[in-house]
């Protein structure tokens, strides 16, 4: 049976035309950023660390703790991408209108 819900933490590298975005940095920008944060994390940098200094979302101050939440909650690409992780996995970059991110499966 499919899990109700799950809990994640995120980074969210925003770029300037995304949704809800005030960040000035391009796409292409945003994109290297992102894989730069994703090999120091594959590199032995702590994930919620990380989110406190990159994110741009408001959970980054939480180590981008998302909380607990369900199927319908998330955008599609993260919905999908989350409830494909085991916990204690990290994603690989997924694009959604907000911006890129990396995800990781907590619970």
């Amino acid at each position: 049976m499919p899990e109700a819900q799950i809990r994640a933490s995120h980074i969210l590298l925003m770029y300037e035309g995304s949704m809800h975005s005030s960040a000035e940095r391009s796409k292409a920008e945003a994109l290297a950023q992102i894989n730069a944060i994703k090999a120091d994390i594959a590199a032995g940098a702590d994930f919620a660390k990380q989110a406190i200094d990159h994110s741009d979302c408001p959970s980054g101050r939480e180590g981008g703790d998302l909380g607990d939440f369900g199927r319908g909650q998330m955008v599609g690409e993260f919905e999908t991408a989350a409830f494909a992780l085991d916990v204690g996995q990290i994603s690989d970059v997924v694009e959604t209108p907000f911006g890129y991110h990396l995800i990781q499966r907590t619970a």
